[in-house]
């Protein structure tokens, strides 16, 4: 070796392992206050960290550290759970820093055979107890910017803890008044709900003769609102209605049940079929009354759809669900 090539590797001996150090890069005290987190309510640094400071590889650290369990009990150093694990790399992935290695730490987390390990995290009097078994200058000097670091966040806590506990104040004040204010906007759209079914839809009333076009609305308006499907019980049935249930969305199924299908009929339905959306027709003879299921909701109408509003009608909202009314169907 040339005698004015420098040597910036020293050796740091750990109970007669020895594990080469970077003693000319110690990273600054401001780095080191990053690196310092809260977890189980006290101040630590993780094993990477201090493998970084130190200018080991975190391997070669926690493996002189296992050679010294005594000197480390549970207050000193602890090993995170799987979540603390997960919860931190997600963490340090949004913090917003340029200096790109302290977010990279989890994302490229160290391996050891193909398998993630879950880091170790150093107390501050854990690692005052590394520097009893790191004997090395570049030890001495990274314990003493760890140690002064941790004192800085202690003092910068302290100098602001009123204002961290305005600022909790603050963020509980705004989660209570988001959820209030959620409650009360589920509670506005359900009365602007129901303000607008009533407007839309009556649940009653009553149709006089003449009013052929308001009933042909009516009975329109409740066709269009149907999501899924549409049943009619009507025995009097001709090609205005299948004209009406034309007036369906797409994908919404069609159903007739009526009393006789006469050939009229029959061939009004292969014609209406073969051009537009179709329409099942049954034959079924036990009802008297007319029922339209709108989807779910069953609404007895006291005049067959083709008469609408020749004579006067009433139509009323049944209790009953379509689907129990079609169970009845045999």
């Amino acid at each position: 070796m040339a005698k004015n090539k420098k040597v910036d590797i020293e050796t740091v001996a750990i109970n007669n392992t020895e594990v080469a150090t970077n003693c000319n890069h110690l990273i600054p005290m401001e780095k080191i206050e990053q690196m310092i987190i809260t977890l189980r309510g006290v101040q630590v640094i993780l094993d990477r960290d201090l493998a970084m400071i130190y200018g080991v590889e975190t391997k070669r650290l926690n493996e002189a550290v296992k050679r010294n369990t005594n000197r480390f009990p549970d207050d000193f150093m602890f090993q995170l759970t799987r979540e603390e694990a997960i919860s931190l790399r997600s963490q340090i992935a949004t913090l917003n820093t340029s200096d790109k290695s302290l977010r990279s730490q989890f994302a490229t987390s160290n391996t050891r055979g193909g398998t993630r390990y879950l880091p170790y995290a150093f107390t501050e009097i854990g690692i005052a107890m590394l520097s009893s078994v790191l004997h090395s200058q570049t030890a001495i000097e990274a314990n003493i910017r760890i140690m002064r670091a941790f004192v800085a966040t202690r003092h910068f806590l302290a100098a602001n803890a009123q204002m961290f506990q305005r600022i909790e104040v603050i963020e509980h004040n705004q989660l209570a008044l988001a959820a209030h204010q959620q409650d009360t906007d589920k509670k506005v759209e359900q009365i602007l709900q129901h303000l607008d079914d009533k407007i839309k839809t009556p649940t009653q009333g009553i149709f006089f003769d003449g009013q052929i076009f308001d009933a042909y609305t009516f009975v329109s308006d409740l066709i269009r609102s149907a999501k899924k499907s549409i049943v009619l019980f009507d025995n009097y049935v001709d090609d205005t209605v299948l004209t009406m249930l034309d007036k369906r969305n797409l994908n919404v199924t069609a159903t007739i049940y009526t009393k006789i299908i006469k050939q009229q009929l029959s061939l009004d339905l292969a014609k209406h079929n073969a051009q537009y959306q179709p329409i099942n027709v049954k034959q079924f003879d036990r009802v008297h009354d007319r029922y339209l299921c709108i989807d779910n909701t069953v609404y007895h109408i006291g005049a067959s759809l083709k008469d609408l509003g020749k004579r006067w009608f009433s139509f009323n909202k049944m209790e009953m669900t379509a689907k129990e009314l079609l169970g009845k169907v045999k």
